[in-house]
């Protein structure tokens, strides 16, 4: 921002904190206007510079301090405050599982407006750091500068980093040091490649020009010991691929799965590149015990574009949480909407009669159909396309109607066009599986007028954000 923008906006003096907001910042007021800002907790009281206006809302950061919070504690992470990934960290895990309840309470009350029994309380994480099983990272010739020497001139800096973008900048990244996220080695990997693409001058991704030869790196990993390591490149030039991709199989003999992909187009979305295999296997295998038998252990064929949540153990958790939502007892016809990969839909099956799986993405579909005939799965089906269009009548009657739907859709929530298929197909019950309360709070609203919300069940997948699962059982009014 131009200083000339800058001196539009004003500098509030000693505001207090008043509760964590949506996004992961804070709320603080100024004349009975919101005022959200980011890496400060409820009770601090700061200066806050306004840095946007909005018609309902202005956006600002603290410029001072004048008190700390009393929840607030030290973040573990070097980067917090720069890096978006864990705008909590500053926070107690108690205390972001209580916003997060309260997160779910209000936006279901507020924008639902709905009769609802009592929430359970949220179940949290059995491990707040190095719970995830995957991390994406970006290389950049622009990395955001934290301490440095204005007096040495800038052709000098080293700017080549590899890390997160800072939020709202496309073309910037924080240079990661160490992420607590994703157990090692996925630092000793990623500070590794750094190191050789510097010290064999190969040229970092500039976003803005469209041009340098690294452009991202994908980490997987699963609890059962497979490592994924998958690097992205600009270019096809073999003379830098090979030794590099040569380099990082001798030096990580703990990879299992070493593959890369050329992305030659101007965004980073690589669903539609090919995926070449350099040394291992073309994929890992996640396991989970089945629904209805925990000694049965199905396991998920994972190749690298494929969705699995990112938390292993929270997952089981959570479909655990649907399952017993669903009561199955062997003879119902389910539906599973945003199935994915058909996760969700796999580990059900052995407690129904027949499920069928929708999605829009046809690579996922693929998936799903790979990890049935994995797992020797042969009541399940699965239709690729969009959801609203595909679950009409003609299909209904083709394929069952459903006695239970459980539906898990993106943040943007389900298409009104597939409530009203559901309000008019009447399954006795709806299990909605969200990560957005916000949107599934509006379609309950929308399925209220023939169904009751028997069971609220907020999940904690994510620690160190505000994002927060939950699961709610509707039953058909009689």
């Amino acid at each position: 921002m131009g200083r000339r923008n800058r001196q539009k906006f004003k500098l509030l003096e000693e505001i207090e904190i008043l509760d964590a907001g949506s996004e992961g910042k804070a709320i603080a007021k100024f004349d009975e206007q919101v005022v959200f800002v980011p890496f400060v907790v409820p009770g601090d009281v700061v200066d806050i510079q306004i840095i946007k206006k909005k018609k309902k809302f202005l956006e600002g950061k603290a410029v001072k301090f004048h008190k700390y919070s009393d929840l607030r504690i030290e973040a573990k992470c070097s980067h917090f405050g720069v890096c978006g990934g864990c705008k909590w960290q500053n926070l107690s895990y108690e205390q972001q599982l209580s916003y997060k309840q309260k997160q779910v309470k209000d936006n279901l009350e507020r924008i639902g407006k709905i009769d609802l029994p009592e929430i359970n309380p949220i179940l949290p994480s059995a491990e707040i750091f190095n719970y995830r099983n995957k991390l994406e990272y970006t290389f950049s010739d622009r990395k955001w500068l934290v301490d440095f020497d204005k007096n040495e001139p800038a052709d000098e800096r080293d700017m080549n980093g590899l890390g997160f973008h800072i939020p709202g900048m496309f073309d910037r990244i924080v240079d990661i040091e160490t992420c607590y996220l994703q157990a090692e080695p996925s630092n000793a990997i990623r500070l590794e490649v750094k190191d050789y693409a510097i010290e064999n001058g190969i040229s970092f991704y500039n976003a803005r020009r469209w041009e340098g030869m690294m452009r991202n790196l994908i980490i997987r990993n699963t609890n059962e010991g497979d490592l994924m390591v998958v690097p992205v490149f600009r270019y096809h030039e073999m003379e830098i691929i090979e030794p590099f991709m040569e380099h990082l199989k001798n030096k990580f003999p703990e990879i299992t799965s070493l593959m890369y992909i050329v992305n030659q187009k101007q965004n980073d979305d690589i669903s539609d590149q090919e995926v070449i295999l350099y040394h291992g296997k073309d994929h890992m295998i996640a396991s989970m015990p089945s629904s209805n038998d925990s000694s049965n252990i199905l396991k998920f064929k994972i190749q690298p574009k494929s969705f699995y949540q990112t938390n292993s153990d929270q997952a089981y958790n959570l479909y655990k949480i649907a399952a017993e939502c669903a009561d199955l007892k062997g003879d119902e016809h389910v539906y599973d909407l945003y199935t994915g990969t058909g996760t969700i839909a796999n580990f059900i099956a052995g407690s129904a009669k027949k499920v069928v799986g929708l999605e829009y993405v046809q690579s996922a579909i693929e998936d799903a159909f790979v990890n049935s005939k994995f797992n020797d799965i042969t009541n399940t089906h699965f239709e690729a396309g969009a959801i609203e269009k595909i679950m009409d009548d003609e299909f209904i009657a083709e394929h069952g109607t459903p006695d239970v739907i459980i539906t898990d859709p993106p943040r943007a929530g389900m298409h009104e066009k597939v409530i009203k298929q559901i309000l008019k197909v009447a399954p006795k019950k709806v299990v909605y599986i969200s990560c957005n309360p916000a949107t599934q709070a509006r379609d309950l609203a929308l399925l209220d007028e023939s169904y009751s919300v028997e069971k609220v069940q907020p999940v904690d997948m994510f620690p160190h954000t505000h994002h927060v699962e939950n699961v709610v059982l509707l039953k058909l009014r009689a």
